[in-house]
This record gives C-alpha cells, structure tokens and sequence, in this order.
C-alpha cells in the first residue's frame, strides 16, 4: 500500500505514506489516510491550498472509501492528509507544507467536515 503514486485532479502525484487507524479522531474512530505531496511545497511547489482541498475531496471519495471496507471496524470519520516531506504522525515540522480535511461518512460519500 505504501509508495502507491495516485495522479490527482490538480495533475500533481501523490504517494501513500500510511494509513493509520488505531488512533481515534476528534469524532471517534477514524482513518488517516496520509500522502506524500511535492506539489503543495512553498518553494517550487505548484499546488495551492483551494486546490489541495479538491484533490483531498478526489482522495477522500475514489481511494479511502474503497479501503476502509478491509480495515475492520469502519471509522466515523476519514482524515486526509497532504504534506510535501514525510513528517512522522503527530510531529510537528515548521519547514514543512501540510494540509488536512475531515470527512464524515454519508450514504458512501465523504461529507467534509470543519476541524
């Protein structure tokens, strides 16, 4: 699963770092879906951050929903994220880029959630 590249609707591509579901979200039980994205980078990078929410949308809807089914339990909530170096979870890197977008789960769609 890891090192997968999916081209996303900005054209930029990304790359799954990890999935993480043993630690649970601010709505409960959730999946953090995390890529690797070069595009999102302040310098050089050509992906801002409206276009970032859409391809987190695009993530959310064509790639974490069609996982979760094979994780167990299903998780009230799904969390993308986007960072243009890899940050291990719950580390804070000020040179870094980072983007995230909640989603709860509806009729087996994302529905975006405020953090």
């Amino acid at each position: 699963m890891a090192d997968e590249v999916i081209t996303v609707p900005s054209g930029q591509k990304v790359t799954l770092l990890d999935v993480i579901t043993n630690i649970p979200g601010p709505n409960g039980m959730a999946a953090r879906f995390r890529f690797l994205a070069p595009g999102i980078a302040r310098k050089g990078g050509k992906v801002n951050a409206d276009t970032a929410a859409r391809d987190m949308d695009f993530l959310c809807q064509t790639y974490a929903l069609k996982r979760i089914a094979n994780i167990g339990p299903q998780p009230s909530q799904i969390i993308i994220s986007m960072s243009d170096q890899d940050v291990p979870f719950g580390e804070s890197h000020p040179e870094a880029t980072q983007f995230f977008n909640s989603y709860s789960l509806k009729d087996g769609t994302c529905v975006w959630d405020m953090f």
